[in-house]
């Protein structure tokens, strides 16, 4: 089982930099989330990260126009050829110097990148299998620093590229007779963005000093010329040979900023017809990203302070003037419709997307501004609740991967998060010497504990009864008790003698573990006036306590890297592993001494059984999460979390070739000059913040813990919050299989109607579909016969099929008249076994429950709409019989007149 689990998504973080992109319907947003990209449906509110990953954090991203690949390309240069349909990689490339943007031809034969002052353009990947994917075509020479963007005309045949040194150039992706190059200067800063015109040759450049030129060009699209034809026997001969070579070296176009006369006559010539300004605040207010919609002729343009514009061009006209955030927008998208506007905020994690006709959000999404600490599991598995460093308390649905409510009660850092036994209230402990409850149906702090002299809460545990809230404080030593109910302070447990490091209860006795750096775990009974019961004394500082899910084994974690495993009610230690080697340490880029040395200090900081307590999951400083057979006391997989060389302590070894006479090359900072670096300026101009430094955030594992239905384990880290889960679908796991258990054999039983042996076979298959579709083979009304004849080693394997199939089934009362008539009909002897059908019975509440939701709102409205409809009609009938009664009186009256 726990080599099955495999990554699936990884939420707490939305955007982390690089460019955002729209998928080509325009309702799908992809965003680089470090070294991974996130998939967002925003019309089906779902998120997806692909099980995919570059070696560094990706800077650019570039999506072919047809929607099905893309192009990933990282820090050092490594570019992935993606498939988005199949969700894997297709080629590994590099391009061995850092790459500043990508873009696909709109017709998707070619490609462009820009790296140092040169654009490179390859022949795009078909749609067949091919040797190597990414063939060099011709690459252009020109500007005099580094490219920094890209816009292709609509027909493909002509592509600009803007550059550091002030100066935009426009290429032909053809030898045109009349369009080789064309440079075009203006600016007085870095071109930020450039664009054509639809349809056109006319050009929009935009600097970072908030300048606009509009550039007219003489030429329509239809006037280049071909370049004539020359017989060149060398040129073709050279072609030849380089067919032969790994990796052809293309055409070379080297571009002139001065042409004399005779290379620009009977040329393409461009003029500039406008020049506009946007910010006169100051210099401070650069301009950082630009993004155009050449349809209805949009330019939006975000700034270093947070604020966005709107422009319709070419008159340069303000639709609308906002701010989103206060940073800098690093990155901003427009959809193919031009309805939705996505903006990336790389400082604050910020992703938005804002439809600004009726000016309002579509998506908005921000991961915490710092690393995560702790998290925790609602009892139904549907959602999780973050804790980080920032204060905030944030609670993500593990369905969409969508974060629907953050709270920021607290002032300082979070250490500790739990759900109570209902589900619907959160509670957190935090270093600013408060525990808040939180209720998730009205979403505010209904409950603040405090001690009566203030303390930094490093742990905190809630009974499964949800009454009894516990905290440990780091600086006192000692264990505060809260009722729930009236949030009074009933206890403070005083006896360790140094920090308390963990808390936990017990699920099914009052009974609190405490463990604590003076080497022991305490055990409190809530109900004994005298409290304490007994003492457990380790060789190390305690770090971490777990109890088993059926509460008959603690796990403790120490600092020497032991977990021991103690029969708490003898007070008997019954078990131990060894994990230090197992934790594989890496050595940071600063480190005096080797990971090996540096390991035999390390331990694991995080414990958590598995949902049947068969196994537990261990991680800490390390970029691996072990998980160990509690029974065996063995190793049964590690897995690794990360892959990302952006982050410190990933490698064992050091490069030696990063090491010189003065120290390691990372001591030097190399941020100087970027943009969102330091930017070193000459004597007297104060621009620049010269106290920023680049640093490299340390891998580590804050967090694990194991979803209630079995099927997922999540972990808070560097990264973000990764979840891992079981996913069926790709697995054949056949059960008590023999051979006369075949697709055809089943089918040949369902069709003579032996529902009951055809369900039977098909569960020993363990092939879902086939599963699913014996099950729905079976009349409604024969059921309750079908149930009452199944063994009873069949009815958890068809409960377990159930809590999946409600997910995506959509024949939702069949799936419940068989829930309803197995629970019904086994329901005693399940009960025998609750403890091990545990995950399975939350999974399957898990899946009712969410539907129960969705249907129940949907009842709510239409009850709604009902009552409006009767009133309405109610109303009218009224007016009639009102109308009708004035009527009646006005004829009589007349008939008394006339009489």
């Amino acid at each position: 089982f726990p080599s099955s689990l495999q990554f699936s998504g990884l939420l707490g973080t939305v955007y982390r930099r690089g460019n955002l992109s729209f998928t080509r319907d325009g309702s799908s947003l992809v965003s680089p989330v470090g070294n991974r990209i996130s998939l967002f449906d925003l019309k089906n509110n779902k998120c997806e990260t692909l099980p995919l990953a570059t070696r560094h954090n990706i800077v650019c991203v570039g999506l072919s126009p047809d929607g099905s690949l893309a192009i990933l390309v990282d820090e050092e240069g490594a570019a992935l050829l993606v498939s988005l349909v199949g969700k894997s990689v297709i080629h590994q490339f590099h391009f061995h110097k850092p790459v500043h943007s990508v873009s696909f031809s709109p017709d998707g034969k070619k490609f462009v990148i820009t790296k140092d002052n040169v654009a490179l353009m390859y022949h795009a990947p078909g749609k067949k299998r091919e040797f190597n994917a990414f063939v060099l075509d011709k690459t252009y020479y020109g500007p005099y620093d580094e490219t920094t963007c890209i816009d292709w005309t609509d027909d493909s045949k002509c592509f600009a590229v803007g550059s550091k040194d002030m100066s935009t150039w426009v290429f032909g992706a053809e030898r045109w007779a009349n369009l080789i190059y064309y440079s075009l200067g203006g600016h007085k800063d870095v071109i930020v963005a450039c664009f054509f015109e639809e349809n056109s040759l006319d050009l929009y450049t935009v600097s970072q000093d908030g300048a606009l030129c509009v550039w007219q060009c003489d030429t329509e699209l239809d006037g280049l010329k071909p370049m004539p034809p020359k017989e060149d026997r060398k040129k073709n001969r050279i072609k030849e040979d380089e067919e032969f070579l790994e990796e052809s070296k293309g055409e070379e176009i080297h571009g002139k900023a001065h042409p004399n006369e005779q290379e620009i006559r009977e040329k393409v010539k461009y003029s500039r017809v406008a020049k506009y300004f946007f910010n006169k605040e100051g210099d401070f207010n650069n301009l950082t990203s630009a993004a155009y919609h050449k349809k209805t002729h949009l330019l939006v343009t975000g700034f270093a302070s947070g604020v966005f514009h709107l422009h319709e061009l070419p008159d340069f006209n303000l639709i609308h003037s906002l701010s989103i955030s206060d940073q800098r927008i690093a990155s901003i998208s427009i959809n193919c419709t031009g309805d939705w506007i996505a903006f990336g905020c790389s400082g604050l994690g910020q992703l938005l997307v804002w439809e600004w006709q009726s000016e309002s959000y579509v998506l908005k999404q921000q991961g915490h501004f710092n690393s995560m600490v702790s998290l925790a599991y609602s009892p139904d598995g549907q959602y999780i609740v973050t804790g980080g460093e920032d204060g905030k308390v944030k609670v993500w649905n593990t369905s969409s991967s969508f974060c629907f409510v953050t709270f920021t009660d607290h002032t300082s850092g979070v250490t500790a998060v739990t759900f109570t036994s209902s589900g619907y209230v959160i509670l957190s402990a935090s270093l600013d010497g408060t525990v808040r409850a939180f209720d998730l149906h009205r979403y505010r702090n209904f409950r603040t504990f405090t001690s009566p002299r203030p303390s930094q809460f490093s742990c905190l545990a809630v009974d499964s009864s949800g009454e009894i809230v516990s905290a440990g404080s780091q600086d006192s030593f000692e264990i505060y008790i809260w009722s729930m109910q009236s949030g009074r302070l009933l206890d403070v447990l005083a006896g360790h003698e140094g920090p308390i490091s963990s808390l936990s209860f017990n699920p099914v006795k009052c009974v609190l573990a405490s463990g604590s750096w003076d080497k022991t775990v305490k055990l409190w009974d809530m109900l004994d006036s005298w409290r304490t019961k007994e003492t457990l004394m380790l060789n190390s500082d305690v770090l971490v306590v777990a109890f088993r899910p059926d509460g008959k084994e603690l796990a403790v974690a120490s600092l020497n890297g032991q977990i021991t495993f103690w029969d708490h009610e003898n007070a008997v230690q019954v078990g131990s592993i060894e994990g230090r080697h197992d934790l594989q340490m890496g050595r940071k880029e600063l480190d005096k001494i080797t990971a090996k040395q540096s390991a035999k200090g390390k331990s694991f900081t995080t414990l958590c059984y598995s949902a049947d307590g068969q196994s537990i999951l261990a991680g800490g400083l390390s970029k691996f999460v072990c998980i160990y057979n509690v029974k065996e006391q063995i190793l049964m997989k590690k897995f690794e979390i990360s892959c990302n060389l952006s982050l410190d302590a990933m490698e064992e070894y050091l490069d030696r070739r990063k090491m010189t006479e003065f120290g390691s090359m990372a001591l030097i900072d190399e941020g100087a000059g970027d943009e969102d670096g330091v930017a070193i300026p000459l004597p007297g101009v104060k621009r620049g913040d010269m106290s920023y430094r680049r640093f490299k955030p340390e891998i580590r594992v804050t967090c694990l813990r194991f979803s209630p239905t079995g099927r997922s384990w999540a972990a808070t880290t560097t990264e973000g919050l990764l979840i891992y889960s079981l996913d069926s679908g790709m697995i054949f796991d056949p059960f008590e299989l023999d051979i006369d258990v075949t697709p055809s054999n089943i089918r040949k039983t369902l069709h003579q109607k032996e529902y009951t042996m055809a369900i039977i076979m098909a569960l020993k298959l363990n092939e879902k579909k086939l599963i699913q579709e014996v099950i729905e083979a079976v009349p409604s009304d024969e059921v309750e016969v079908v149930c009452s004849s199944l063994p009873d080693l069949y009815v958890e394997k068809v409960l377990e099929f159930l809590a999946s199939a409600f997910e995506i089934s959509c024949h939702l009362e069949f799936y419940l008249i068989w829930a309803h008539k197995l629970l019904m009909l086994h329901g005693q002897k399940l009960k025998t076994r609750s403890q091990k059908l545990l995950p399975v019975i939350q999974f399957l509440q898990k899946s009712i429950q969410r539907h129960f939701e969705d249907v129940s709102k949907l009842c709510e409205w239409n009850i709604y709409n009902i009552k409006y409809a009767l009133a309405i009609s109610q109303q009218r009938g009224m007016k009639r019989l009102a109308e009708t009664s004035v009527d009646e009186e006005e004829s009589e009256s007349d008939s008394d007149y006339l009489m």
